[in-house]
């Protein structure tokens, strides 16, 4: 072979039950003192939150909280939190929460030393500034199992005003560590547990049909499929009986925060089209992003289908289905309406008025330059019209 490849990741992860506890006395070893502590309104409110403070504090640690974080994270949030890092004096953080907190935190960590707006660094910008500075100590513990963001280098924010999102891209936005503790997934609701998990599915989908060679990659993105397709429908049931953290919950919850920890490594090779549709969706329609990729992803495999059926076939033996593409998107269709999502745009509500600017978000979007199929406009008009008509055929 020709080509070169580089492949790495290299997060630090703590995981297992009760890894959460190991946070506090992490950041004392490494001589921080100040903690500012990113999180979201949900969060911020839940019975354990407090306790979990308190355990930072107890090993000696002061903790400013930020929990000013609500729905997808835009600009307005990492500034006032950035605000208030300097304000308080801090010299760490510890983003807790789902895909908006994290990201939001590592957007801060971006903006403590590095003058000027936000976006002045966006990712592919021209002009944009360097990310060449220091970046506060920072740690990551996911509260869903979703995103991954965790583990990843990347920050997504959108503008308030346009709802445009913005990627912030470099290694140096990395945690410094994870603590992966399926306790802080729990309590998370069926509606919520099954977005999130149709999120870390969908990364691993699409990081497996993108182009490019990483076969590290795809063989963590194959056992992650794996993993969702064993334990979604479990978490989701025992979310829907509000069962406590009893050793199989955490046993299926724990799998499942593993699956997304591989999703967010897997798509360093890459995303596609469904993540394309998803961005214009919270973008146009402020849907929560692992429900927009739940909606669209059996449309944009039906559109894959004919150009990769050799990946497809290991999808479907994957998944214990025959290896026929139209099998595995079947089991798609059949998986998402097991954990109650929506088969279409329309079930989810969105207006069909709206199509025309999705296409056009859609198009703008770099996630499917990775896509092995080429995406043109038509071909986004055609997918957003079936996915609106619950057309998957």
């Amino acid at each position: 072979m020709s080509q070169i490849s580089t492949f790495g990741f290299p997060t630090p992860i703590h995981f297992g039950v009760d890894s959460r506890l190991q946070a506090p006395l992490h950041l004392k070893e490494q001589g921080l003192k100040k903690v500012f502590l990113v999180t979201d309104r949900g969060i911020a409110g839940l019975p354990w939150f407090g306790g979990y403070v308190e355990e930072f504090k107890k090993t000696g640690l002061s903790v400013e909280i930020f929990s000013d974080i609500y729905g997808n994270p835009v600009k307005s949030q990492v500034q006032r939190g950035n605000d208030l890092y300097k304000r308080a004096g801090s010299d760490c953080i510890v983003g807790l929460g789902g895909g908006a907190a994290l990201d939001v935190a590592k957007a801060i960590a971006l903006m403590v030393n590095h003058p000027g707006d936000l976006f002045d660094y966006e990712d592919g910008k021209v002009g944009a500034l360097p990310i060449d500075k220091a970046i506060p100590y920072w740690i990551g513990l996911p509260t869903t199992a979703g995103t991954g963001s965790e583990v990843g280098r990347s920050s997504v924010i959108s503008d308030d005003r346009t709802h445009v999102k913005k990627i912030f891209f470099h290694p140096k936005l990395l945690a410094k560590a994870v603590f992966a503790d399926p306790f802080l997934t729990v309590g998370l609701s069926p509606e919520i547990t099954a977005a999130t998990g149709f999120d870390a599915l969908t990364h691993l989908i699409e990081s497996f049909l993108a182009k490019g060679y990483h076969p590290m990659a795809d063989g963590i993105a194959l056992e992650g499929i794996r993993m969702v397709e064993k334990n979604l429908v479990r978490c989701v049931e025992f979310a829907r009986k509000k069962e406590g953290p009893t050793r199989s919950h955490l046993e299926a919850r724990g799998e499942m925060l593993a699956a997304s920890l591989m999703g967010a490594v897997a798509f360093q090779k890459g995303l596609g089209v469904t993540h394309s549709c998803a961005h214009a969706l919270s973008t146009i329609c402020d849907l929560h992003h692992g429900l927009a990729n739940a909606i669209m992803l059996p449309y944009c495999m039906r559109f894959n289908r004919d150009a990769m059926s050799e990946r497809f076939a290991r999808l479907g033996t994957t998944v214990r289905v025959s290896d026929s593409p139209d099998a595995f998107i079947q089991w798609i269709i059949d998986f998402k309406k097991q954990v109650a999502l929506p088969a279409s745009l329309k079930d989810a509500g969105v207006s069909p008025d709206k199509l025309d600017a999705l296409i056009e978000i859609a198009v703008l979007d770099g996630c499917h330059a990775c896509n092995a199929k080429p995406v043109t406009k038509k071909d986004f008009e055609t997918i957003f019209d079936h996915a609106f008509r619950g057309q998957v055929g």
